[in-house]
């Protein structure tokens, strides 16, 4: 199990280390700026992370040092020619009015990092793009067989495509109502073999390394539309997290609940409790063996980001989600507004870890049976990863 959990901030990069047995944390890097993501690549050692600076925009850092020193790295961009149809941002009521704008591409947000073989690196944005570098990142380059998917338009570098799209869009960047990839799932069996997610397009998978994409949305329903298992209809997954060791197993936080597949994402079926306080939220993590065990931290809903009757908690389920456990131990029980973003909770070995908007760092060391507070005081809290 590894001694360090990379925490991505609102205002910086931290490495929280034990060491005699207490966490500390240190602050590594990135004063100030917003860390989106921070993970390092099992084949080279090489940290990454993606920026979100105020001023400076998106831009991905790296560190070969264990983040004693860090290094701009080759940037992201769209090429010449990449447009996108962005849709009406919704309205207080429903969605949005009008037809969608056909807009040049511009990079909004560096979302999510994910390591396929050895020198190979994906980066999911907002607005949607799948970018891959062969080469350890020294270059990036758009994927874009998804990117001209029919269900975005198709080709818009070669013409003016459909006029329409099914990718709508996510507030987690500031400008562009644009739709955003925040998950991005490699079966270790077959690095192939890809899932990814957006907000808000829903699920797609690969089994050819992107050279053709097929959706993966049968079974999600989608409450508050009028086709709620439509196979589009505005599906919102907050984050996707396959089984390491047993790949066909994938699990869903979404907006309208949990979702569990155990066919590789061919079909979901919803497994909230709502009745038990199990329903909403961002992050889900997944036993690395055992892909009908998986834990979630709960929030009330969209419209109030707070813990579950005020108490924090972790569900936990070793069913694929015929049943839930409340892991209460060690965690605040009264007035608790703590909130945990999608990329936030994360297992290594018997050892979980989530970060809060409220600056709080959480640790188990017994799968969630037990929990201590390992860190206060933090920036709001974006991305947790050990390693």
């Amino acid at each position: 199990m590894s001694d360090r959990i990379l925490v991505g901030t609102r205002k910086g990069t931290f490495a929280v280390t034990s060491s005699g047995g207490r966490w500390r944390p240190t602050l590594v890097g990135h004063a100030g700026a917003g860390v989106n993501f921070v993970a390092t690549d099992p084949h080279s050692g090489t940290i990454w992370a993606a920026l979100g600076h105020g001023h400076w925009g998106a831009k991905l850092s790296r560190s070969t040092d264990g983040g004693a020193t860090w290094e701009d790295a080759p940037q992201i961009a769209y090429p010449d020619g990449a447009r996108h149809y962005l849709p009406p941002p919704p309205t207080e009521t429903g969605p949005g009015e009008g037809a969608p704008t056909l807009k040049p591409a511009t990079l909004l947000k560096l979302w999510n990092i994910a390591f396929g073989r050895e020198g190979q690196i994906f980066v999911g944005t907002i607005p949607g793009g799948l970018f891959e570098s062969r080469d350890g990142g020294e270059s990036f380059e758009l994927n874009r067989p998804l990117w001209n998917h029919d269900s975005r338009g198709g080709d818009l570098f070669a013409s003016e495509g459909s006029g329409t799209t099914k990718w709508f869009g996510t507030p987690a960047a500031e400008g562009e109502f644009a739709p955003g990839m925040h998950s991005i799932e490699i079966d270790p069996r077959d690095p192939d073999r890809i899932l990814v997610a957006i907000s808000t397009a829903g699920v797609f998978g690969t089994t050819d390394g992107g050279a053709t994409w097929s959706v993966k949305n049968k079974g999600l329903v989608m409450d508050y539309s009028p086709n709620p298992t439509d196979e589009w209809a505005g599906h919102d997954p907050h984050a996707i997290m396959m089984c390491p060791g047993d790949p066909d197993h994938v699990w869903q936080q979404n907006h309208c609940g949990v979702f569990y597949s155990d066919d590789g994402a061919e079909s979901w079926r919803k497994v909230s409790q709502p009745e038990r306080g199990v329903h909403f939220g961002f992050p889900v993590a997944v036993d690395p063996n055992d892909g009908r065990t998986a834990w979630l931290v709960p929030g009330v809903s969209d419209m109030q980001r707070t813990a579950v009757d005020g108490g924090l908690f972790v569900a936990c389920t070793e069913d694929g989600g015929e049943s839930w456990t409340h892991l209460r131990d060690g965690l605040p029980q009264e007035e608790a507004y703590d909130v945990i973003y999608r990329h936030a909770f994360h297992i290594g070995g018997n050892r979980l870890a989530f970060g809060t908007t409220t600056g709080n760092l959480y640790l188990s060391e017994d799968r969630g049976e037990s929990w201590t507070t390992v860190a206060n005081n933090l920036p709001p809290v974006y991305s947790v990863r050990f390693g």
